[in-house]
């Protein structure tokens, strides 16, 4: 995305009166905003607006770093800008959730309500002959209807409505804010929040990622998606009383949820417990077909498993609260998912009577354990960049 100060004046000049956007008539009832004035101010050498403008909503996020420290992450020189997937990746580089906005005038002055700069890319161009612009708006004026931005070489540039929002359409309605992980920002959505978490846990930033779908599940608690999302990440940090309760739960909000209940049967065969697993067996129909393998994969898991290697660990101190299992199930049978044989099991963890069931944990192997919810959103994730 190349960006020229020059350009930007001299082109807005010319496009100042001939442009027109839809938005502009539904704004005429929205609210001023104040200019966010902690906001900070760099200001762009030739064809750096995208280290600017990132720069400047990091350090209003509380990160420490300039534009001269960006340059080399997110600086495309052949292309003489900055591309949008850099700005994001550099963004988690710095331990914050990159939200893509989705694209409407109403979600941009959501996040300036909520004292959030909204870092936004503008075509200043033509369809045909664009120039991209990085800018980082600041707030709105009803009255005037203008919006203030961070922009190039000014530090409060005034724009009318028509044109900020013409100039945006033209680049996609691309727009994003910077947030910590346990900040879910005024706008967000539920699937919008995962898809901009779900990167760190694929990157190996299970904490980080775990800190997002906790804040995920106290501002959307009854969605099964975000409850599966931190039942995965619970269950790769091998807290698998967390994640029992996580896939618990989603499955009290939507019982149909097949890769929640499949991993939770893998959390159950991770704590050495299968026979927890019978309650979730048999009583809702079929998996989908596409999802068959997987949820065949488990059971041959549960039917092949052998309690004698569990060991005792001492629960979480959280263990316990919110329990979605039969603790008074033992020698139930498994059914085979290829044989169609039983196998005599325990309630798993022994089945002593002076014992707590789920008390004892082995060795996860994985195996079986449906990954497909974040690579779907991975799959979103690379469209959208």
């Amino acid at each position: 995305m190349t960006c020229n100060p020059a350009s930007v004046v001299l082109i807005g000049v010319l496009l100042s009166g001939c442009v027109s956007s839809p938005g502009q008539h539904e704004l005429r009832g929205a609210a001023s905003v104040a200019e966010i004035s902690e906001v900070p101010f760099f200001a762009q050498d030739d064809y750096q607006c995208g280290p600017a403008a990132l720069a400047t909503v990091l350090v209003h996020g509380g990160v420490s770093v300039t534009p001269d420290q960006l340059v080399s992450q997110i600086y495309v020189p052949g292309r003489r800008g900055s591309l949008q997937a850099e700005l994001l990746a550099t963004t988690r580089s710095h331990a914050r959730v990159p939200y893509r906005l989705d694209g409407s005038w109403r979600s941009l002055l959501a996040e300036l309500h909520d004292g959030r700069p909204v870092l936004l890319l503008q075509n200043l161009g033509f369809d045909r002959w664009p120039i991209w612009h990085y800018a980082v708006l600041v707030g709105f004026d009803a009255e005037q209807r203008t919006f203030l931005l961070r922009s190039g070489t000014e530090s409060r540039h005034e724009v009318s409505v028509s044109r900020l929002l013409a100039s945006w359409e033209r680049a996609g309605s691309w727009a994003m804010v910077a947030v910590p992980a346990s900040e879910p920002p005024a706008s967000a959505e539920a699937l919008g929040w995962l898809q901009a978490v779900a990167p760190f846990e694929s990157t190996g930033r299970v904490a980080t990622a775990a800190e997002g779908y906790t804040a995920g599940v106290k501002r959307w608690p009854k969605d099964p998606l975000v409850w599966t999302a931190l039942g995965n990440v619970s269950y790769l940090q091998q807290d698998f009383a967390a994640a029992e309760r996580a896939y618990g739960q989603a499955l009290s909000l939507s019982p149909g949820h097949w890769p929640a209940r499949n991993n939770l049967l893998q959390t159950f065969m991770a704590r050495g417990c299968p026979g927890l697993a019978m309650p979730f067996l048999g009583h809702d129909g079929e998996p989908p077909a596409d999802f068959s393998a997987t949820w065949n994969r488990t059971l041959e898991g549960l039917a092949a498993m052998d309690e004698s290697q569990c060991q005792a660990v001492q629960p979480s101190s959280s263990a316990g609260r919110g329990a979605v299992v039969d603790r008074n199930l033992v020698k139930r049978p498994l059914k085979s998912a290829t044989h169609g044989d039983q196998k005599e099991t325990t309630d798993g963890c022994g089945g002593a009577e002076n014992e707590v069931p789920g008390r004892r944990v082995c060795e996860a192997t994985g195996k079986g354990f449906d990954h497909l919810f974040t690579h779907a959103l991975r799959r979103l994730i690379a469209q959208e960049e």
